[in-house]
C-alpha cells in the first residue's frame, strides 16, 4: 500500500458524497486508502480492492504465524525430521 499524503488523502464526507466517482478513481489510481472525516473526525477509510485484498492476505498469514507460535509454546509442534518422514509417507501413500 502507498503511504497516504495528508494534504490528497484526507476529505470531507460532504467532498466525498459530491465527487464519490472522483475519489474511487483516484484510490484505485494511487492506490492509497482516503480517510473520509465527519464533523472534523475520522470516520471511514476508503481502500482500492486489491489493497484490501493484500491487506486481509497479510493478517491471515501472521495469525498463522501467531496460531503456529502458540501451539510451538505448548509443545505441540513436530521435530522437523519427523515432519519430513510424515510428509513423505503421505506422498508414498
Amino acid at each position: 500500500m502507498q503511504r497516504m499524503q495528508l494534504d490528497q488523502d484526507i476529505r470531507p464526507l460532504s467532498d466525498f458524497r459530491a465527487q464519490a466517482s472522483m475519489f474511487i478513481k483516484q484510490v484505485q489510481t494511487t492506490r492509497r486508502p482516503l480517510v473520509i472525516t465527519s464533523h472534523g473526525r475520522s470516520a471511514a477509510v476508503l481502500l482500492d480492492v486489491r489493497e484490501y485484498d493484500a491487506l486481509v492476505e497479510k493478517i491471515e498469514l501472521l495469525q498463522d504465524v501467531q496460531t503456529a507460535e502458540l501451539q510451538l509454546a505448548e509443545g505441540k509442534g513436530t521435530e522437523s525430521e519427523d515432519a519430513r518422514m510424515m510428509l513423505l509417507d503421505r506422498i508414498a501413500g
